[in-house]
């Protein structure tokens, strides 16, 4: 038994890897097809939105402002994750980083101008403006600890960024599911203003405060420059 164990364990923690690997080049195709896909406000004549979200009272400008903001962030978002074999980008990752932090700051107020006009009422206010206000607070905090130089903390405050940013994504696969659940449209956003983004957040500190020995990467550790 004890040989069959030590058989199985490495491909076990092999097969999680792959799982892992797997799980995150999907979450990556998925937050590319969203955000691609929410740059169509960029397009001349501003495109038609939702019948629901064009009647929210400050769309006009804020929600092409925030829709093409957090699509940036949703892009730039997976590739903060990766390095080349050798470890070689920290230029790339200075660069994109700040972008997508720069992102994410200007697209959390706008976010929260929009909740405040959510026509499904003060629950999808109170769900999208707390993820506004901790996406803000987040970043924020991420940006502080990079510049002073606390990058294991920094880490640690991006990946719960971009769990918030990737709420975009759960949005768009929670609409259609929620009236197969029995929900009404209206009863179905206000559930997803707090389900598209809470449950990855809660997540992000799972695996944040798991530690070394329990951690399934999803991404590769970014480098670290040294001293």
């Amino acid at each position: 038994m004890e040989t069959v164990a030590k058989l199985a364990g490495p491909r076990l923690a092999g097969a999680k890897v792959v799982g892992a690997k797997l799980a995150s080049a999907l979450a990556a195709i998925l937050a590319v097809a969203v955000a691609l896909f929410s740059m169509r406000y960029l397009l001349p004549g501003w495109p038609a939105a939702p019948a629901m979200v064009a009647q929210n009272p400050f769309a006009w400008p804020w929600l092409p402002i925030h829709a093409v903001l957090a699509a940036v962030a949703l892009l730039l978002g997976p590739f903060q994750f990766w390095r080349t074999p050798k470890g070689g980008r920290r230029g790339w990752h200075k660069v994109s980083g700040r972008l997508y932090v720069v992102a994410c700051l200007l697209a959390a107020p706008s976010g929260l101008i929009l909740a405040f006009g959510a026509t499904t009422g003060p629950v999808s206010t109170a769900g999208f403006g707390t993820l506004a206000v901790v996406w803000f607070a987040v970043n924020a905090l991420g940006w502080r600890t990079a510049v002073a130089g606390r990058f294991a903390e920094h880490r640690g405050w991006m990946i719960r960024s971009y769990a918030l940013t990737f709420g975009a994504v759960m949005l768009r696969l929670y609409l259609p599911i929620a009236p197969l659940a029995g929900f009404s449209f209206e009863d179905g956003y206000r559930v997803i203003s707090f389900a598209a983004w809470v449950p990855n957040l809660i997540l992000a500190e799972i695996f944040l405060r798991s530690g070394p020995a329990g951690r399934v990467m999803t991404w590769r550790r970014v480098s670290q420059p040294a001293g």
